[in-house]
């Protein structure tokens, strides 16, 4: 039960995502055409959202006289932009984003269950790899 709050703020998460088009395939094949600014419009707001959200947190976490909190820098590594141009096949190939798979079967959108499948076998796979990736 006292979880019910964070079940009821996802689903509205995902209604927001379906209402949007966030999830739409069309939408995110525009996008990667060039044809619409629409999902690069939600991006850089969710950037911006982001960018706010930690600058707003700083400034209220460290206080005159309190500990001070900073971001740690992370080196940069190969298996970023490897990575990223896997993410982005995937997500151009399939017309979802890994968040939005569970929208996608939540209104009915079946065929998603196979990238959804894939999805979480890609994550068992990468579990199972990890330790021998080199750092």
């Amino acid at each position: 039960m006292k979880n019910l709050l964070y079940i009821l703020c996802g689903m509205l998460f995902g209604v927001t995502l379906y209402k949007g088009e966030i999830i739409s395939w069309y939408r995110i094949q525009e996008m990667f055409r060039f044809h619409s600014f629409h999902m690069f419009g939600v991006i850089m707001t969710a950037i911006a959202t982001g960018a706010l959200s930690v600058a707003i947190m700083k400034r209220a976490l460290n206080k005159e006289g309190g500990p001070t909190y900073t971001l740690a820098k992370k080196p940069y590594q190969h298996g970023l932009w490897i990575g990223g141009l896997i993410f982005g096949i995937g997500w151009a190939l399939t017309g979802a984003c890994p968040g939005p798979l569970w929208v996608h079967v939540g209104v009915g959108t079946l065929g998603m269950l196979v990238t959804l499948f894939c999805a979480l076998v890609g994550v068992v796979l990468y579990s199972m790899v990890e330790s021998k990736l080199p750092r």
